[in-house]
């Protein structure tokens, strides 16, 4: 993620949970994975990594159907909403068994990946059985590195599970305002260019199909600010699997 993206994640952090289309996206995204993911017995023994997760939203979402979560995020805002939110439901003790860690992951090694946040003890080389990531690609420049370092991340049979918007054209573009362009890498992601970068970063019985489609407000015109038209946006949900 570069560092304009940083900068913008960073500004926006205390409101972000208050943004309507962040929460429904978020809302369907995690329904999506639900529907995609093993029965409750088998996901409950599941340590994910959650890349991008900004403040938290899907990453608490999933933490009471699965073993633990491990939560990344480049921006310290973010990092820092996540963690005040953590730390406001230790006294109920739920959400114990997800960390919040501030990294910009390049290394499947990475020693700030090593601590189980279930047991608080740590393993260099700690490896995940699911990896998700929620609408962080348009974002990032080099994908085919983001999917290197997802894989290395995966133990043998571990899942990659990524949603994000769909460039289904030019109107794709006015998923953004135009004064939140910074860090817009792209925008959305192609079915066919996914595809092959999931692939040839080594994942097989890989998948790119729609996961739902949301209903969001644009610019009536480009930079105007106003907001008017609504368009309806597809989410692709993309899936590979890591290799014994």
């Amino acid at each position: 993620m570069t560092t304009a993206s940083n900068a913008r994640f960073n500004a926006e952090a205390l409101s972000w949970d208050s943004n309507p289309d962040v929460q429904l996206a978020t809302t369907l995204a995690h329904k999506a994975y639900l529907s995609r993911l093993p029965p409750a017995a088998t996901l409950a023994t599941y340590n994910v990594l959650d890349l991008g997760c900004g403040t938290g939203l899907l990453s608490l979402a999933l933490a009471p159907s699965v073993r633990s979560v491990t939560a990344v995020d480049a921006a310290e805002g973010m990092i820092a909403a996540l963690e005040s939110k953590l730390g406001a439901s230790a006294s109920s003790k739920s959400n114990r068994n997800v960390s919040a860690v501030c990294a910009l992951l390049q290394d499947p090694d990475d020693a700030r990946l090593a601590t189980d946040p279930a047991t608080a003890t740590t393993k260099p080389g700690r490896r995940f059985d699911l990896v998700v990531s929620h609408l962080v690609l348009h974002h990032i420049p080099d994908l085919p590195a983001l999917f290197r370092t997802m894989h290395g991340c995966l133990a043998p049979g571990g899942r990659v599970m990524v949603t994000d918007f769909e460039d289904f054209g030019p109107a794709a573009r006015t998923f953004h305002p135009e004064a939140r362009m910074a860090g817009v890498e792209r925008h959305g992601i192609d079915r066919a260019q996914i595809r092959s970068v999931l692939e040839e970063a080594g994942f097989g019985d890989v998948k790119v199909e729609t996961a739902f489609e949301m209903e969001k407000k644009v610019e009536t015109e480009p930079g105007s600010g106003v907001m008017g038209p609504v368009v309806m946006f597809p989410f692709l949900i993309c899936e590979g699997t890591r290799g014994g």
